[in-house]
């Protein structure tokens, strides 16, 4: 009996979605809820679970085509056993372990997605001997760097044939591949275009000395992640000083809706992180009333689910200020753009030492440049001005986090 495997709800206000790799074939054994696909939606990649345990049946939609909510794009047949080719490939493996990797890369235990599929192609790494870190025991792009890393230097995997270009005549070594975009990275590029056509943005830059923030860290490191289980770190300290600094100025925490201004008396903070398909800012609710642990678990718990691929619809939703961390990667100063339709977003750089003057003396301190882009058609030169410096002095004073000062 064929069970239909539908696209499930997205979220309010998605429709559709783009099949972005099939973690099943036709014949495979399924259990019941196990993932057999991966969408691409807007904003996140939604693994649709299969309704019933049996056999992989047909798949209806190809990798890359859109599919609406609701639409059938497989179909699982109930009960049975896999088919001959896959009950073949299993008993050859003595053990999961050390099952041999299928076609293209992916081999019959782990399920890779496409941009990790491609590192292990590129580092000739053996996928079946990776721990994976992801959820169910999936690879992660991290999981392949670092047994790249560890492992002696090996001749790359070639590239599958599809992918490159054909090479000119007499051009070794020249090549060209093109990949299709993502339906993440689509949205992305379109978002960050629309935000500098629609917002009057303009950026204004502080620094800030991490001497005082740097010390309370270290002083309470131990106790805090005790205490709390999670790490101390810089980004509760500018969530609070942000949270601070915009009770003051609540502009930095509103939005254009038309003619009217809406203001927000909570704040949501959209925090920029690094995942498999690109970046995503999910999002820390009522920032403004949490405590520093509450802070650190919420942005851990969303960093870890943004490299597993797991975030929700839910997690993306809403936000009403950014904080944008490119210190993480190395950069000394960048220009953020706004994340429609707030209107200001924060971003923090790398920390490094450097002399400043301090009661008439050079001495050398932790120093960060700050960079706050923000809709000028909201939010005056004063207002923005005046709300990083709040940011700087409680970053330089942390004490005024306390004190609300």
């Amino acid at each position: 009996m064929s069970t239909e495997v539908k696209v499930p709800t997205l979220g309010e206000s998605v429709t559709e979605a783009t099949i972005g790799e099939w973690l099943k074939k036709p014949g495979e054994a399924v259990a019941l809820d196990e993932p057999i696909a991966s969408l691409e939606t807007d904003k996140v990649a939604v693994e649709v679970p299969s309704p019933v345990a049996g056999v992989m049946g047909q798949q209806l939609a190809g990798v890359g085509d859109t599919v609406n909510v609701g639409a059938v794009i497989a179909t699982v047949e109930a009960g049975g056993a896999a088919a001959a080719p896959a009950a073949k490939a299993e008993a050859a493996a003595p053990a999961p372990a050390a099952a041999a990797p299928a076609e293209g890369g992916v081999d019959t235990v782990t399920t890779m997605s496409p941009a990790v599929r491609r590192l292990v192609l590129e580092h000739g790494v053996d996928p079946t001997k990776i721990h994976g870190t992801g959820k169910d025991g999936r690879l992660t792009k991290e999981d392949v760097l670092g047994a790249a890393s560890a492992a002696p230097a090996a001749e790359p995997a070639p590239a599958p044939a599809a992918a490159a270009a054909p090479v000119a005549s007499g051009a070794s070594g020249r090549q060209e591949e093109r990949v299709k975009m993502t339906r993440l990275r689509q949205t992305i590029a379109k978002r960050l275009k629309s935000a500098q056509d629609t917002a009057a943005m303009l950026t204004t830059f502080n620094d800030v000395d991490m001497s005082a923030v740097i010390a309370t860290r270290d002083r309470y490191r131990e106790s805090f992640e005790k205490k709390h289980g999670v790490r101390l770190g810089f980004m509760s300290f500018f969530t609070k000083a942000v949270a601070l600094a915009a009770h003051d100025i609540p502009a930095v925490n509103a939005r254009i809706e038309g003619d009217e201004i809406v203001y927000h008396n909570y704040l949501d903070v959209s925090v920029a992180v690094s995942a498999p398909n690109g970046l995503v800012v999910p999002v820390v609710r009522n920032a403004d009333s949490m405590s520093f642990a509450e802070i650190e678990k919420a942005i851990a718990d969303l960093g870890k689910r943004a490299k597993e691929g797991t975030l929700t619809m839910d997690d993306m939703t809403g936000g009403t200020f950014t904080i944008s961390n490119g210190g993480v990667f190395g950069g000394l100063m960048s220009t953020p753009i706004i994340n429609p339709p707030q209107s200001a977003v924060l971003g923090l750089h790398r920390i490094e030492d450097r002399p400043v003057v301090r009661n008439g003396e050079i001495v050398i301190r932790p120093m960060m440049y700050l960079a706050m882009s923000y809709d000028h058609r909201l939010i005056d030169g004063r207002e923005a001005v005046t709300f990083l410096k709040t940011i700087k002095e409680a970053i330089d004073d942390p004490t005024r986090l306390l004190i609300d000062l």
